[in-house]
């Protein structure tokens, strides 16, 4: 759907970031510093930057005022932090940011930000008579395109329906993320069981790195148990 770039020095907050948006079909670039953020708008242009602002090299609102003056700001950018003033905000936000979320970031502010930055598009850019670029202000009259729901509708009337017992007790009325743990849950349970808990044998069997599997276990709450290796 859309290439995002997200710029945050904490990894756990990459990773989190980089799994939701790529279970929303979205292809993640990861940068854990203004340099590599640098690096990765130099070697294209994202549809969207999700940005952090206390980062420990070269700030966020600085690395915004950087993309600003060199032209480079022509695609919307989303500040992020969990310790920024609100004139930090709206310092960002004069500059060229479109928004800004404040950590930590729920699932359905996350997603609704990104959703009316992607609507944005690409932000056009003009030189000023002082010679910096700056972000050209798209009139907010502009109709967006509306995508036709005609043959979605109806292919959603004659689709035949699911058989809810090949799913167990996952029901498909539930957000993406949601079902998708619910899931792995019983993926999971169920090969721990088979393999009489060998973190080895379950590892080989799912493709995961061992110290990756610890931390999905972890993070899908599955009752810790003595393992064997």
């Amino acid at each position: 759907m859309a290439r995002i770039l997200v710029v945050d020095d904490e990894v756990g907050i990459r990773e989190l970031l980089s799994e939701i948006l790529y279970d929303e079909g979205h292809t993640i670039e990861l940068a854990e510093n203004a340099a590599q953020a640098r690096a990765a708008r130099l070697r294209g242009r994202p549809d969207l930057v999700l940005l952090d602002i206390w980062m420990p090299d070269t700030d966020g609102v600085t690395l915004l005022k950087e993309w600003g003056s060199q032209g480079l700001l022509d695609m919307p950018v989303i500040m992020m932090s969990g310790h920024a003033t609100i004139d930090t905000a709206v310092e960002a936000t004069r500059i060229g940011a479109i928004d800004f979320l404040e950590k930590p970031i729920t699932l359905q502010r996350l997603l609704k930000t990104i959703s009316a930055g992607l609507a944005r598009g690409r932000l056009p850019v003009a030189k000023s008579a002082n010679g910096t670029f700056v972000p050209v202000a798209v009139p907010s009259s502009a109709a967006p395109v509306l995508p036709d729901v005609a043959p979605m509708a109806e292919a959603a009337a004659t689709a035949e329906p699911i058989d809810q017992s090949l799913l167990g007790d996952i029901t498909l009325d539930q957000p993406l993320r949601e079902a998708r743990d619910a899931f792995e849950r019983v993926y999971f349970e169920y090969h721990l069981a088979r393999e009489n808990n060998s973190m080895t044998r379950v590892s080989e069997k799912t493709g995961l790195e061992r110290t990756h599997l610890y931390r999905k276990l972890k993070q899908l709450g599955i009752e810790s148990r003595k393992r064997s290796s």
